[in-house]
């Protein structure tokens, strides 16, 4: 079992910054691909950002691309998405989720089988 924790969201104005975190309690993130999905409210869950678990491939939401970067340490502790110039369509609860050892990362929720408790983004206008 993998426990997920999410850290860096809050309340910004638009065209701000924040770094999301996530890390798994206790331990690695091993061999895993690592994926951020956000929902809003009323809306389905969508992917935002992916990494393979070697570091690449990454891959990004239409919406997000050249404003967010996803990134993964090297020791393997840790997955970040840098949210450049903020939108107040950005504001979400974000999820970070892995898949098991050595699977591909993917755009769908399908393809992660652990995910974080969320973190809170705001962007006001």
């Amino acid at each position: 079992q993998v426990q997920l924790v999410e850290s860096g969201g809050g309340l910004v104005q638009a065209g701000d910054s924040l770094r999301l975190s996530c890390a798994a309690s206790g331990r690695t993130l091993g061999s895993r691909s690592m994926g951020w999905f956000r929902q809003a409210p009323g809306k389905e869950r969508e992917f935002v950002a992916g990494i393979g678990w070697k570091g690449d491939p990454t891959r990004y939401a239409d919406s997000v691309e050249g404003r967010f970067t996803i990134s993964r340490d090297k020791r393997r502790t840790l997955v970040l998405l840098q949210m450049n110039r903020l939108q107040s369509e950005d504001t979400a609860v974000y999820y970070c989720a892995a898949t098991e050892p050595v699977k591909p990362m993917g755009i769908r929720t399908d393809d992660y089988a652990y995910w974080g408790q969320g973190t809170q983004v705001s962007v006001s206008s």
